[in-house]
């Protein structure tokens, strides 16, 4: 499903070999956060999406769980910046904004987040919506 949506986004596309699925528990397990269904699907259809940029519009699983636990463990940052506790980042584009689920009582939104002035605002309601965007509107749909 997933990659067949990402190939008619972006027929230029590369897959990649599935994530294995213990990464899905490390990632709920490590940062405190059920990983939504929808971006289990897609890791498992492919461990990260690439646009025409080269940015990482969805990361490996991997990079999910190492650049979560830094930004929530990265002294500055705790300085810098509000708490990223509700936060899964997972996506970022052109080296500036990321891409974050946030857990509300309404269920998960996708915000961006500008690491200059730490906003955080809905940018989407879906991955899907997300992908849709990043894939044929390059970086700049979000500003």
């Amino acid at each position: 499903m997933w990659r067949l949506l990402i190939g008619e986004l972006y027929p230029d596309a590369e897959f990649f070999e599935p994530a294995k699925e213990a990464l899905f528990w490390r990632i709920e397990e490590t940062l405190g956060l059920p990983v939504p269904l929808e971006l289990v699907e897609l890791l498992r259809e492919t461990n990260g999406v690439w646009n025409e940029y080269g940015d990482a519009v969805v990361w490996s699983a991997e990079r999910i769980v190492e650049d979560n636990l830094a930004m929530r463990s990265e002294a500055d940052y705790r300085e810098l910046y509000a708490p990223f506790d509700d936060l899964l980042f997972f996506g970022d584009s052109d080296m500036g904004p990321q891409f974050a689920y946030v857990h509300t009582g309404y269920g998960p939104g996708i915000v961006v987040w500008d690491h200059e002035t730490d906003e955080r605002r809905l940018a989407v309601v879906s991955l899907r919506d997300y992908l849709v965007r990043c894939l044929t509107q390059g970086n700049d749909w979000f500003r």
